[in-house]
């Protein structure tokens, strides 16, 4: 009977081993960094402003994170159009510039599937928190732009508006 007894606990505890192990494999995550890239060529269009308005003229550089260059467009009438060479790696930078010593602005690109890219303070301010925050991911940006634009607390819902759906707009109640 000690023999049964001996030969069950051991059969409990290598079950709960098991057990263990399998939860830990379950709990570890494997990140796999996915690299976004333009598989053809691709032109990049938008337009320049800052708290004034549109600027008129001054340049857009691409360039990737660590500022080697890839294209560049002079902006005209306040609009900027780039071609962005086929196999480039996201993410990049629109950063614009108008003359020597001017702060520059810039617009953080991460998705392949986007074209066209306002730049502005608001843009500059979003790169640089997601840059503050360990690089350009989504993640980043979009927490970055949640904490960089200043809407109300009461405004942050699902739905961007309070109040009632059904009145709002011209509902039915």
């Amino acid at each position: 009977m000690n023999r049964t007894i001996v030969f069950t606990v051991l059969l409990a505890f290598s079950g709960f081993a098991l057990t263990g192990c399998e939860q830990e494999k379950k709990t570890a995550k494997v990140s796999l960094a996915v690299v976004k890239k333009y598989a053809q060529a691709t032109v990049l269009e938008g337009v320049v402003s800052n708290d004034k308005g549109v600027i008129r003229t001054g340049t857009v550089e691409v360039t990737d994170e660590n500022g080697h260059s890839i294209a560049h467009a002079a902006v005209d009438s306040g609009h900027y159009s780039v071609e962005v060479p086929a196999n480039t790696v996201l993410p990049i930078l629109l950063t614009f510039s108008s003359e020597p010593g001017a702060e520059k602005l810039v617009a953080a690109v991460i998705h392949d599937t986007i074209t066209k890219y306002e730049i502005n303070p608001s843009t500059t301010a979003i790169a640089k928190a997601a840059k503050a925050m360990g690089g350009y991911t989504h993640a980043n940006m979009t927490r970055a732009a949640a904490d960089t634009i200043h809407t109300p607390d009461a405004n942050k819902t699902t739905t961007g508006w309070r109040g009632d759906p059904t009145t709002q707009y011209g509902g039915w109640h």
